[in-house]
Parts: structure tokens; sequence; C-alpha cells
């Protein structure tokens, strides 16, 4: 879309993205029927958010007997002026590290991390702070997730 306006959605595709963010395995079936339209327009729907590059994907979203067993952090990364790219690539590297963000403000990035426990937790964060180009950081670990789409 490299210059294009992003795509118009109207309240039928926004309903169809919520109901697949909560399961995107639901059956086209059961889809079509939540969503009161036959099952060959959902299929052309579903085809042209794809093409538009609306749904780029689908995933898995873990349990929470797994998920509740897993330390979650948020990890706030200021670099070295001319690191950012370093940094990001670095982090890309460890599987641990679930996403990043570039933010703007005092800290130029945010890594989302998630651990086995709060040893593997430390272990990762004392490896990147050590990071070429990272000046300093701040963590913080998430205690309960209140809401996640």
């Amino acid at each position: 879309m490299n210059g294009a306006s992003p795509p118009r959605l109207d309240e039928t595709d926004e309903r169809l993205l919520a109901l697949l963010r909560v399961d995107a395995r639901r059956p086209i079936a059961q889809l079509a029927k939540d969503l009161d339209i036959s099952r060959g327009l959902l299929y052309s729907r579903l085809a042209r958010l794809e093409e538009e590059g609306v749904v780029d994907g689908y995933t898995v979203r873990l349990g929470p007997a797994f998920s509740g067993s897993r330390v979650r952090a948020h990890m706030m990364i200021k670099t070295l002026p001319r690191c950012h790219r370093e940094v990001e690539q670095a982090l890309a590297e460890i599987p641990l590290v679930q996403a990043v963000f570039a933010i703007s403000g005092e800290y130029d990035v945010i890594a989302m991390l998630e651990a086995d426990d709060t040893a593997q937790l430390n272990d990762l964060i004392d490896e990147i702070g050590l990071f070429e180009g990272v000046e300093r950081t701040t963590t913080s670990v998430i205690l309960a997730t209140k809401l996640e789409r």
C-alpha cells in the first residue's frame, strides 16, 4: 500500500475481524451465520481483506493455562544514536522476544519479552542490556493481563 490510502472497512468487516481475533479457526459456515451473510460473500470478503493486507495471516493464541505459567515483561530500550536498526535486528534474533515496537519519547524501542520463569527473564534482560548500542533499559514485569485482543 505504498502511499495508497488504507482500506475502508464497513461494519461487517469490523465484526468479521473481531470474530477472527477471538477464534480464527471458527468454521466459515459459523462465521457466515454469525454475520448473517452467505458463505460465498464471506469467502470474497476474506479474500479482499487478505489481498488488501488487512489480514496478514492467522496465528495461535496461547491458552490461559500455558500463558499464565509464563513470565512476560515490557522492556523499554534507549539506543545510542544511529544504533536503532542494529538493536532491533539483534532483538529479532531472540525467540523469547515476542514483539519489537519503535516508539517516540525518551526511549526508542519497546520489546515484549516472554520467559519460562524469572531466572530466564533475568538472564534475557541482562543479555539485551549488553547489546552494542543499548544505552539504557527499563523493564516492567506484567503481573496480570486485563484485556488482550
